[in-house]
């Protein structure tokens, strides 16, 4: 994906904390410049200034809220741009709670920032991708998007959508010399569960995985092609025990698990 020399340009979305903010610290290590996005400007300023004067490369800031259309578009814009090569979709959020008592705007936003952002972001990176035939897109799912999720019923549908799509568009794009890669990371200690509302308390520790190693997996499956990156051996033996279970049985089994921790939030 390099050009002349140089790495080329990345764009994170949801940079300012967590996985987003791995993936920047990471590409920047790897000699890319960088444009970083997120709602929290002062955040994106702080990590800017450090990964410039620490790593020598160039890092923009593009304040921008992936619920909102005139904010997508922003971003949509600058991704089009020819000096992007890899794009790593990774802003998000979940809700937790039974779905009919859930405020229905916040739903639709968490349907608009998982899926109708990463869709639009990913269609204007094609296009300039395509053409030149090189670049890398990473979209980041989660291990909840192999089962139906019970009182984190929107979050699972947005990561499955997440996955297939990706898979299909990695299959479209392979062709043209760009990969498309979906990440499925398992938990990852990070704010999301802040933001979520979750216990995570009743999850087994060694489920857990670090930011960096998260990262570095996905970057890799990136460089190597792949569609579908599920970091942590264990993670991996449970995102693939779920497709083989019967459905009713892994229902039944997630929502047992997402009711307790929607009565701890």
């Amino acid at each position: 994906m390099a050009t002349n020399g140089k790495a080329g340009t990345a764009v994170v979305t949801g940079a300012s904390a967590g996985i987003g903010e791995g993936f920047a610290r990471h590409l920047a290590r790897r000699g890319h410049d960088l444009v970083l996005v997120a709602r929290r400007r002062e955040r994106l300023e702080q990590l800017a200034a450090e990964l410039g004067a620490g790593d020598g490369i160039r890092a923009e800031v593009l304040q921008a809220d992936l619920a909102q259309d005139d904010g997508v578009s922003q971003v949509a814009d600058r991704v089009r741009a020819d000096d992007v090569t890899v794009l790593i979709n990774n802003a998000g959020f979940g809700t937790i709670g039974e779905f009919s008592a859930l405020p229905l705007e916040r739903e639709i936003e968490e349907i608009d920032v998982n899926v109708r952002a990463l869709v639009r972001l990913t269609h204007a990176a094609l296009a300039s991708m395509v053409p030149r035939k090189r670049g890398g897109i990473i979209n980041v799912a989660s291990t909840a998007a192999f089962q139906p999720l019970p009182y984190n019923a929107i979050y699972g549908a947005t990561k499955a959508f997440v996955l297939h799509f990706s898979e299909g568009v990695h299959e479209e794009a392979r062709k043209h010399g760009v990969t498309v890669t979906c990440l499925c990371p398992g938990p990852v200690k990070t704010e999301f569960q802040q933001v979520a509302g979750t216990d995570e308390s009743g999850v087994p520790s060694m489920a857990w995985m670090s930011v960096d190693s998260v990262v570095g997996a996905a970057l890799s499956g990136l460089r190597l092609g792949r569609a579908i990156v599920i970091p942590g051996t264990l993670n991996f033996m449970m995102a693939n025990s779920a497709r083989m279970a019967p459905r009713f049985l892994v229902r039944r089994i997630a929502g047992s698990m997402m009711r307790d921790r929607a009565r701890k939030a």
